[in-house]
């Protein structure tokens, strides 16, 4: 009888962790890149109607028609290139959006918490995951 007992209450503690574990929503990374650093000038939906746009002497992309514009297929690696502008030519003009890559790679988001040093290439791993959920919530803005 105790066993049984035990083996319920074992199965009722699964049970309501299971239901905890339901209750929490997956994070959307690339939502939050976006919205925490391209919203202000591409607006909320990425219209380019952000409320810093206004202030820019090019209005920015409405990155709702990226794959329109490029024939039906979504640009990913173009778009990641200009997310990341560490590429970028300087002689083919100036740049008013940010260079990502570079403030990335620089942001002051906590390293590993063992308190080691991170190697160049897990910076820049840790920088390109970034800049692949953003394309990836580009691409999910598509009309």
């Amino acid at each position: 009888m105790k066993i049984l007992a035990a083996t319920i209450g074992i199965a009722m503690c699964f049970c309501y962790l299971l239901a905890g574990c339901a209750l929490v929503a997956p994070t959307d990374i690339g939502k939050e890149e976006y919205q925490a650093n391209c919203a202000a000038c591409h607006g909320p939906g990425g219209k380019g109607d952000g409320p810093q746009a206004d202030m820019l002497a090019t209005k920015p992309a409405d990155l709702t028609m990226l794959a329109k514009k490029n024939g039906g297929e979504f640009p990913a690696s173009r778009v990641y290139e200009i997310i990341d502008g560490r590429l970028e030519v300087a002689a083919h003009g100036s740049r008013e959006m940010p260079v990502w890559g570079k403030e990335f790679l620089f942001d002051e988001r906590p390293g590993p918490e063992d308190g080691t040093v991170e190697t160049f290439s897990e910076v820049e791993s840790r920088v390109n995951a970034r800049i692949r959920a953003l394309v990836d919530y580009v691409a999910r803005l598509q009309d």
